[in-house]
């Protein structure tokens, strides 16, 4: 490819040969106004001058044409996995390839947009960001135009053609059919955080297009997997659920509304909210009675926990001494025992009993109140020392029936480690703890256990002889906890470099409040953009492989891999996004991929009303691949018309690259020199004449 031009390179500044030129000129047009003979001839010598002065040459430029680009946008988001909506992309893609492959002025770039998956913003068919991303490279003088192939839900589109950066016009082929249907329920309000055992409000609403009436759908909604409630609700009506939050952590609440004859997808009939409940402070009695070195270990523990509210009481005068001080010099407090452990023994989350004797502060009766408190779902903690083998133990009491172990009346002291058993190593309790190893653990000696009788529950933590130091058991729905040493103050006084003494009594403390993270059998499920990870704590073998349950309804098995001691992992790499339901054996767990309720699946009705603006503003064509088919591509011009029944124009851009210019001058050397000479040769010959 040539062009051919001429340009000018005066030897002298400009504004000097346009006076040189204008004086030249002015005589030669005198001459011919007063007929002088040969002023033809001085002209055509005096333009001949001119032109030499000006140096013209002739540029002739080496270009070699540049094929104009046309971008393919693919649209592979969730919503076009409807309605065999995927099949028709991909027909629709290859037959534009195919054509492609005939317009040799032309190139295709195609731009695949996937969902864009992030826990904090929302999902969305960007398609004209995507665009933008993908052609920063081009420039806007080598674009044609744009091919969209959508289903019409896009959410990013721009207000003009400046904004959309597509030079040329913009082709829009949607896929899916008209006159589809879907029900969607949509939540007008839900609360992020609620305080455990309050009321709790969540405002939804059932959306429908494409229906006839306004029918009552059936709603149910469900907590963490399990069935709460099924309501009856109006389309088009704002409707309430009101609930007490159930436990601290993560609560999720699904709501589903029925699915209709011929609707579209059954995604987004179901909606879900995560709301974090937050306890209260925890309330715990604790109950010192035989004074002792470490009586002040689990004050100074709970007094640290601004989570917990600590009532405590230490039993200093039991009630049958008798010393003959006046009551008047006495700055006793009284111990509320009707109070605490008859009136108020359920507003308690934990009772801790440490070194605890009877010494007929405690009636029998309120112990079996207090085993009753166990078994309905209270807390119990005995930090036993010798009295727990005494005559006068708390093992005596019918508190026994919920007490994993009796004293047999042994008492060893002398210096042990405190060791791990196995099952202490699976615990959550006990895994993991800060200087542990079984050849030698990083731990001071305790000189004092307490022997006894095991009633079941798990020994998780022994000294050297394998005799349990600290037991853990549930009773129905409540739990307890033995420790059978009251050494455990050496580790907090730093003997011997002392040990976890902290994270041990917090977390023991913990699990007896039943936290979730403490569990000893859990399954949990997270998402970390399209990675689902599957964790599942326990004290058995290998659990049972994960079935998990897409937002489609699609199952996949997966097995978990030991990841460390009471620790198995899986991990899965899914596609969609939305609501995924976990379960191995007896233990389920919810995940969500991608935000909650996202934008993607809000409206999946496939429409040409939202991209119809920006169509017209770029001179484009929009038309359904159900009712018109795939356009036939066509190579216009500039100013042509981009479209028309069964076709679109692309539009060539004539671009080319410089490859070199090549520069030939008309008045130096030779030729020029031989025009000069005769044109002053014919005036001369003229003039003698």
């Amino acid at each position: 490819m040539e062009n051919l031009n001429i340009t000018f390179a005066p030897e002298l500044p400009v504004w000097f040969l346009t006076l040189l030129v204008s004086a030249i000129a002015l005589l030669c047009l005198c001459g011919l106004f007063k007929q002088i003979r040969g002023s033809f001839i001085r002209a055509i010598a005096g333009v001949l001058v001119a032109l030499a002065l000006f140096n013209p040459a002739i540029l002739q430029e080496d270009r070699s044409p540049l094929k104009t680009i046309i971008p393919l946008v693919i649209d592979e988001t969730t919503s076009q996995q409807l309605n065999n909506r995927d099949e028709q992309t991909l027909t629709a893609a290859q037959n534009i390839r195919d054509q492609f492959e005939r317009l040799d002025n032309f190139e295709l770039r195609e731009i695949r947009v996937t969902d864009q998956i992030s826990q904090t913003s929302d999902v969305s068919s960007a398609l004209f960001s995507s665009l933008n991303n993908a052609i920063q490279d081009i420039p806007s003088e080598r674009m044609g135009g744009a091919i969209f192939i959508t289903d019409g839900q896009v959410h990013d589109i721009p207000n003009s053609k400046q904004q959309s950066n597509i030079n040329g016009p913009l082709h829009v082929i949607v896929t899916g059919k008209e006159n589809e249907r879907d029900r969607r329920i949509v939540l007008k309000n839900a609360p992020k955080f609620g305080v455990v055992g309050e009321s709790q409000e969540i405002l939804y609403e059932i959306e429908e297009t494409g229906f006839d009436g306004r029918s009552p759908v059936e709603v149910t909604i469900s907590m963490d997997g399990e069935v709460v409630s099924i309501e009856e609700v109006i389309p088009g009506e704002e409707a309430s659920f009101i609930f007490d939050v159930p436990h601290g952590g993560k609560n999720i609440i699904e709501l589903s509304s029925e699915v209709a004859d011929n609707e579209i997808s059954e995604v987004n009939n179901r909606t879900f909210t995560t709301l974090n409940g937050i306890r209260e402070n925890l309330r715990v009695l604790l109950v010192s009675g035989e004074p002792h070195a470490g009586e002040r270990t689990w004050r100074n523990l709970l007094k640290s926990d601004a989570s917990v509210d600590l009532v405590h009481f230490t039993i200093l005068r039991p009630p049958e001494k008798q010393d003959g001080t006046p009551i008047n010099q006495l700055s006793l407090i009284a111990f509320p025992t009707r109070e605490l452990f008859v009136q108020k023994i359920d507003e308690f989350d934990l009772i801790i009993f440490d070194r605890y004797k009877r010494r007929g502060v405690l009636p029998v009766l309120y112990f079996d109140n207090i085993a009753r408190y166990v078994r309905d779902g209270g807390a119990v903690l005995v930090a036993a020392g010798p009295e727990y083998a005494d005559i006068a133990s708390i093992g005596q009491t019918p508190l026994n029936s919920v007490l994993p172990a009796f004293a047999n009346g042994n008492i060893t002291e002398e210096a042990f480690t405190p060791r791990i058993p196995e099952t202490g190593l699976k615990h959550p309790v006990t895994r993991d703890l800060d200087g542990w190893d079984a050849e030698k653990p990083e731990w001071s000696r305790w000189f004092r256990s307490i022997g006894v009788n095991e009633n079941g529950g798990e020994s998780v933590m022994e000294n050297d002889k394998g005799e349990p130091i600290l037991m853990l058991q549930r009773h129905d729905e409540g739990r307890v906890a033995l420790f059978l040493s009251d050494h455990v103050w050496l580790w907090s006084r730093g003997f011997e470099g002392g040990g976890p003494h902290v994270q041990l009594l917090r977390r023991l403390a913990h699990w007896l409040m039943k936290e979730p993270e403490l569990e000893e059998e859990r399954l949990v499920a997270q998402a970390n953009g399209k990675t689902l990870t599957l964790t599942r704590q326990t004290l058995g073998e290998k659990p049972d492989d994960a079935i998990i349950t897409s937002p489609s309804a699609e199952d996949q098995t997966i097995a978990f891999e030991q990841s460390g001691t009471g620790i198995w992992k899986a991990e899965l790499e899914v596609n969609g996004i939305g609501l995924y339901r976990t379960k191995s054996g007896e233990f389920n767990a919810l995940a969500q991929v991608g935000p909650a309720n996202p934008r993607e699946l809000a409206a999946v009705i496939s429409t040409t009303e939202l991209l119809t603006p920006i169509v017209e503003t770029t001179s484009g064509s929009i038309q359904r691949i159900e009712i018109a088919g795939i356009p036939r591509l066509v190579q216009i011009g500039q100013n042509a018309t981009t479209s028309g029944r069964g076709w679109a124009g692309l539009v060539n851009s004539n671009a080319s690259v410089l490859n070199g210019v090549f520069r030939i001058p008309l008045f130096s050397g030779l030729i020029g020199l031989a025009l000069l000479l005769l044109g002053f040769a014919s005036m001369w010959f003229r003039e003698g004449r």
